[in-house]
């Protein structure tokens, strides 16, 4: 099957020779909107938290921040660790420290086992928006709730976590727009 997308329907694959809609699964759906609704729901709730965040004093966190915040941890980490929990190279997770320490958000201090290495570590500021970054996630996740009601809410989770792999939640996705 030749798959192209069609101008005139957005969003939509179409098969090239019948122009009917291609990858349409069981009850109407097409196989393509599952990723796009979960990549929406995703941003719907990253920006929110964003907007939140710079309201309770955090306006220039970034998403990228949070994902670093998270690999740096709270032993802290060296820039070459979080390079690797991110999936980016040591130089990419050392420019991204550089500005979390120019933000407030990291620090980098003398390793006590090696005087050769630099520990980043999470500041008081930084743990302020990780704090604040968990109790806005509960905020959303109750509008959710209030919204949709508490048994869709659970029954997603419990299915996300069904067909997701534990291996899948990893901070990086270099993968997905490395080139081959």
């Amino acid at each position: 099957m030749d798959n192209v997308v069609d101008d005139k329907k957005v969003n939509q694959v179409v098969d090239s020779r019948n122009g009917e809609t291609a990858g349409t699964g069981s009850g109407g759906t097409p196989g393509y909107e599952l990723p796009l609704l979960l990549l929406a729901g995703f941003r719907s709730l990253i920006d929110r938290l964003h907007a939140e965040l710079a309201e309770q004093g955090h306006p220039d966190l970034r998403p990228a921040h949070g994902f670093a915040l998270q690999a740096i941890g709270a032993a802290g980490a060296t820039a070459s660790e979080i390079g690797r929990r991110l999936g980016v190279s040591k130089q990419a997770a050392g420019k991204t420290v550089d500005r979390l320490e120019s933000l407030g958000y990291a620090e980098r201090a003398d390793d006590p086992t090696d005087a050769r290495r630099k520990i980043v570590r999470i500041t008081p500021h930084g743990l302020d928006a990780l704090s604040r970054s968990a109790a806005v996630f509960d905020e959303l996740r109750a509008d959710w709730v209030r919204t949709l009601g508490p048994g869709p809410v659970r029954e997603m989770e419990t299915s996300l976590r069904t067909v997701v792999p534990p291996e899948a939640f990893r901070l990086d996705a270099s993968s997905w727009f490395a080139g081959s």
